[in-house]
């Protein structure tokens, strides 16, 4: 009886061991770049989900950031994913600097830095 309960205690502990694991950051980098291909600081970049049913739905995602020295504005999606999910979400992406704008989309898939390039021009 003694070997039974143990073996059961090991049992579940193993199970509890493997199947618990740290979820890896999901990161989306996009990159602003003007029509001279020179990176662009301080530009404010927008990514937001898209209602694609004909009911009137709320938009879960609408996020703002500035772009770094770089031209590169970061966007943390950690709570967004949960493990076991399928996928995160495809997101539209607007970039602005004074009358400069441009436009994209960005795929973000799970546990990984995900990267897109947006072009703004006038």
């Amino acid at each position: 009886m003694k070997k039974l309960i143990l073996l059961s205690f090991a049992a579940v502990t193993l199970v509890s061991l493997t199947s618990c694991r740290k979820k890896l950051d999901t990161i989306a980098h996009i990159y602003v770049k003007d029509e001279t291909n020179a990176s662009v600081s301080n530009a404010m970049v927008v990514l937001y989900g898209t209602n694609t049913q004909s009911t009137p739905q709320q938009v879960a995602v609408y996020d703002t950031s500035y772009t770094n020295a770089n031209g590169l504005a970061t966007f943390n999606y950690n709570e967004l994913y949960q493990l076991g999910q399928a996928g995160v979400a495809v997101l539209d992406i607007k970039a602005q600097k004074g009358n400069k704008v441009g436009q994209g989309i960005i795929k973000i898939e799970p546990e990984m830095v995900n990267e897109e390039t947006v072009y703004i021009q006038p």
